[in-house]
């Protein structure tokens, strides 16, 4: 069975009409053939007396996570020697003091007493200062956008007529917007995919309305103004030593013909066809300050966008290590990398098998699971690359090769069939065993893309609750933006307050870009973060 199939009533209405009239597509046969192999796996399951409500589910609708205790709990349930299923994590939920890094920190002295003088209770011992703090954390809620309106007083001669008016503030005066509203205003919006139109029903139901179209006049101005601090951040990003990379499909309207009606399902048949789709691709550099993501939206595939930014790479630094899943669309074409793949994904290829070969892949499984705990131990340990290369060659090393020869034998055995899904699953690590098992080899190399998929959802989130770019700039806006916040998210820099005085400072960005990098910007600000400065009420 090569995975189960997922048809709606008006598909599967098509499909029997084809079928009575024998005029079954070249890629009907595809599915029926799937079809056939679900039922084949559920009757197994159903003969041999060893299929439950939960693991039917997963069969037809899929496991809800890929942990090891989910994806074979039910294999292992009442046998003798099961391994226990994992519970739920120690700890109460909630955040201590350290969590809130970008709060405003208030001083709170005794009321009564002070150091040096002495104690109350017993009048002996002098009262000195701790260094620890009694932290209590308080909460408020506001809109995002606040409104103040000045009511000036006019006063008018009963003599001559003339109107006498109050001055109103002078900020207020010189503009309408402050500029930490565009800063709220992009950092719901490409921190955390707020559209537009969903701000600005939330303004109105507050009383204080704030129209799309000056939203988007207020990013720009953003994006103008953080255009320098843009490029900087390219040029350092092509300097990193390794490189995470992945991308998903986007829409562009404007792109896209009149209608924009290309589906997802359109733009990757196009690809096969020759055609490049429309995608975000999301590249991570770690560099000697930090990490630094890049957003780049179009025509382009992730390898031709490696490509963009190594053209920009010094000569002399040789090679970085590049981070992805095994497509071929992922690589440059005209640079060299030292080629990383994602343990990640092939590991999920043996989970997408789990319900028709449950024991081989527990087995498979159990080799990831420690292998993963000895990368976390190395974590704790606060390994330097070297030292962290050599663990993994002492610890993990013997692990992989003995999955490695337990998967040639299970084929070479014909135990598993080459041809079968497992089989496959199995093929697929085998063909890319090299680039899987890079960080065996080469100091920093990383066990998976997993990062580099947990940034790329801040475009998906985009393109679920936005659906699309309307044009080209929008999509060059969506990206400086997404990709600052981010990387300032990545460097402990409140982005809200970072966009606030990048514009407020708009000469000094311009003037000086490379002081306004996001590390930068944090090591010449204190710590933790500063409020920011007092605001008219």
């Amino acid at each position: 069975m090569s995975g189960a199939v997922a048809l709606n009533a008006e598909e599967m209405a098509a499909l029997l009409r084809r079928v009575e009239e024998r005029h079954l597509r070249e890629e009907d046969w595809e599915i029926v053939v799937r079809l056939l192999g679900t039922v084949q796996s559920l009757a197994e399951a159903l003969e041999k007396k060893r299929v439950s409500v939960a693991r039917l589910r997963a069969m037809v609708f899929g496991a809800h996570t890929e942990k090891t205790d989910t994806v074979i709990g039910e294999v292992t349930e009442g046998k003798k020697g099961a391994r226990p299923r994992g519970g739920s994590r120690a700890g109460h939920g909630r955040n201590g003091e350290e969590a809130y890094w970008g709060a405003r920190r208030v001083t709170v002295e005794h009321a009564q007493l002070k150091a040096g003088q002495k104690c109350p209770d017993c009048g002996r011992g002098k009262l000195y200062p701790m260094g620890k703090s009694s932290p209590v954390i308080w909460l408020e809620g506001r809109a995002p956008v606040q409104a103040t309106v000045y009511e000036c007083e006019q006063l008018r001669c009963g003599g001559c007529g003339k109107v006498f008016s109050a001055e109103a503030p002078e900020h207020a005066k010189a503009r309408k917007y402050d500029s930490s509203v565009g800063a709220i205003v992009a950092t719901l919006r490409y921190g955390n995919g707020m559209p537009f139109h969903r701000q600005q029903q939330l303004q109105r139901a507050v009383g204080i309305p704030l129209p799309a179209s000056v939203q988007w006049q207020l990013v720009v101005q953003k994006a103008e103004a953080l255009l320098p601090v843009h490029r900087r951040l390219i040029q350092h990003a092509a300097q990193g030593q390794l490189m995470l990379v992945d991308d998903t499909p986007m829409k562009i309207l404007e792109e896209m013909g009149q209608h924009g009606s290309q589906s997802e399902a359109e733009q990757e048949a196009g690809e096969e066809r020759g055609k490049k789709g429309i995608r975000t691709t999301a590249i991570i550099s770690s560099t000697e300050v930090g990490k630094i993501v890049l957003y780049r939206t179009g025509h382009n595939q992730a390898g031709d966008n490696m490509d963009w930014l190594l053209s920009q790479r010094p000569k002399d630094l040789g090679a970085p290590i590049q981070m992805c899943d095994a497509l071929a669309a992922n690589l440059p074409e005209q640079f060299q990398v030292i080629l990383a793949n994602c343990l990640s994904h092939a590991r999920r290829k043996v989970v997408e098998v789990a319900v028709a070969f449950p024991r081989e892949v527990a087995l498979a499984l159990y080799t990831f699971e420690q292998l993963y705990a000895n990368e976390e131990l190395a974590r704790r340990q606060n390994l330097s690359p070297q030292e962290r290369l050599e663990f993994h060659q002492l610890r993990s090393g013997f692990l992989m090769e003995g999955l490695r020869a337990w998967m040639q034998a299970q084929v070479a055995a014909k135990t598993v069939e080459p041809n079968s899904s497992l089989g496959q699953a199995f093929a697929y690590m085998i063909k890319h065993w090299e680039p899987l098992t890079l960080f065996l080899r080469v100091p920093g190399a990383p066990l998976d893309n997993n990062l580099c998929e947990q940034i790329l959802k801040r475009a998906i989130l985009h393109r679920k609750n936005s659906l699309f770019y309307k044009t080209r700039r929008g999509a060059e806006v969506g990206d400086l933006l997404m990709g600052i916040i981010t990387t300032c998210i990545q460097h402990k820099v409140d982005p809200f307050r970072y966009l606030t005085e990048a514009e407020d400072h708009a000469a000094e960005v311009a003037a000086d870009p490379e002081a306004w990098l996001p590390w930068n910007y944090a090591r010449r600000e204190a710590t933790p973060i500063p409020p920011p400065p007092p605001r008219p009420p």
